[in-house]
Order: structure tokens, then C-alpha cells, then sequence
């Protein structure tokens, strides 16, 4: 049995590759061969994990995915378990409809971070996601649950539409964030929550999170209010 696998991007896709077999989970009971195997949408045709990428390991929960991959997405999408570890950008619908596990993006994610698939009532149930960079539009849409399970961590700047349609959950933006209209502002306060969690962060997944952002003020807003409202979006204000 493997420690790790890791998939190395042998040929950058020349369309979007829509990836959602990479997930820590699934890989837990594969082989390298198996994993080379599983099946990759490249430009709405079908191919092969192991026409883009170089397989090493197996039959392991933890991953490491390497390369430019702002072109592959849906990477960690339905991920129930495992860690995923991304080494530079990634593309859009990462972690879609995930219910479990830890994503460490090191670089930036495209749209839709934790958010639901096409015409689902349902995002991101559990899980977490620290995404090291920025964010594109409708981060954690439709997410549900709440801390840990079912929270996204962005340390860049987030893009218009976060939370959209957010029951239940928690966004907790360190830089800039562009909030929908149906969040309301509800207080400003030093949550200890958050303050545990980055802190977890910073020892578990080797997060560099400063002091000002552990012990600050967040500006909490309430949401979304189109829906049952019991999401929040966290927006660091200061120490």
C-alpha cells in the first residue's frame, strides 16, 4: 500500500478536462493502473485519466495533484474522505457536492468552489477547503452544514456570488469578498470559532495564517436569506 498518489499533468488539455474521478477517496482502493484508467470528459469526449496524467502510487487516501490545472476541473467533486492536496491552480466545481475530507489548494480555483452540480438543490454537505490564493464567482453556492463540516477558507480574494444560495455553512474570506445581496450584515465581533480553526489549520495542513487573522474582527454577515438563512459569510476587518 502506497503512502500517497500522485498524479503529475503529463499533457496540459488543450479544452476544459472534466476530472471528478479525482477524488481522495476513490483511490483508496486502486492501483496505478486502475486509477490511469478511469474515465476524464476532454472537450465533451470521453479519454482516460492516464492520457493527461502520470500516475504514481496507489491504494492510498492521500493525494497530491501536480501541474497547471486551470483547465481541469471538477477535481474532489462527491469527495466523502481522504486529503487532496493540489500544488497550483485548478479550475472551476472544485469539491462539487463534497461530503467529506480535506482540499489544500496551493495556488488559485476557478468558479464554483464546494458548490452544487448542474440543477441540484445541494452543494458541499461536508468537508473542508482551504484555498491558499483567490476564488472565482459563486464560491460555496448552495453548501450545507456547518463548522467544520461544510466550510470553505479562502486566504486570496473571492469572487462575485459567494454563498448564493447558501443554507447552512460557513465562508470565512480573509481578503476581499463580493457578497450577494441576500446577506445581511449581523455583527462585528472576534469569533473564537474561527479563531480554533485557523489555528487547526496552521498546525494540521501547515497553513501560514498570521496572528491578525486568528485573533482579528470578522464582520459577519447572515444568509442566504432566500433561502433558510442559516449560512453566515466571515469577513475579516481587522485586528
Amino acid at each position: 500500500m502506497s503512502e500517497i498518489v500522485t498524479l503529475s499533468l503529463a499533457e496540459r488539455p488543450a479544452q476544459v478536462l472534466i476530472a471528478d474521478c479525482i477524488a481522495a477517496d476513490r483511490f483508496a482502493g486502486l492501483d496505478a493502473k486502475a486509477i490511469a484508467e478511469l474515465p476524464v470528459i476532454h472537450g465533451g469526449r470521453p479519454e482516460t485519466l492516464g492520457t493527461f496524467f502520470k500516475v504514481r502510487g496507489g491504494r492510498s487516501g492521500v493525494v497530491r495533484v501536480e501541474g497547471e490545472l486551470t483547465r481541469v476541473a471538477a477535481i474532489g467533486a462527491g469527495m466523502a474522505g481522504g486529503e487532496l492536496t493540489i500544488d497550483g491552480s485548478v479550475g472551476r466545481d472544485l469539491g462539487l457536492a463534497m461530503s467529506g475530507g480535506r482540499i489544500d489548494v496551493r495556488g488559485h480555483a476557478g468558479d464554483n468552489v464546494g458548490g452544487a452540480r448542474p440543477g441540484a438543490a445541494r452543494g458541499m454537505t461536508g468537508g473542508e477547503i482551504i484555498v491558499r490564493g483567490n476564488v472565482g464567482d459563486e464560491a460555496g453556492a448552495r453548501m450545507r452544514r456547518g463548522m467544520i463540516a461544510g466550510s470553505v477558507v479562502v486566504l486570496g480574494k473571492t469572487g462575485p456570488g459567494a454563498g448564493r444560495f447558501l443554507k447552512r455553512g460557513s465562508i470565512v474570506a480573509l481578503g476581499p469578498i463580493d457578497r450577494p445581496a441576500t446577506f445581511r450584515y449581523a455583527c462585528t465581533y472576534r469569533p473564537p470559532h474561527v479563531g480554533l480553526l485557523l489555528r487547526y489549520l496552521r498546525s494540521r495542513a501547515g497553513v501560514a495564517v498570521a496572528d491578525r487573522y486568528v485573533a482579528g474582527r470578522y464582520e459577519r454577515y447572515s444568509g442566504d436569506l432566500a433561502e433558510v438563512g442559516k449560512g453566515e459569510i466571515l469577513q475579516w476587518v481587522g485586528e
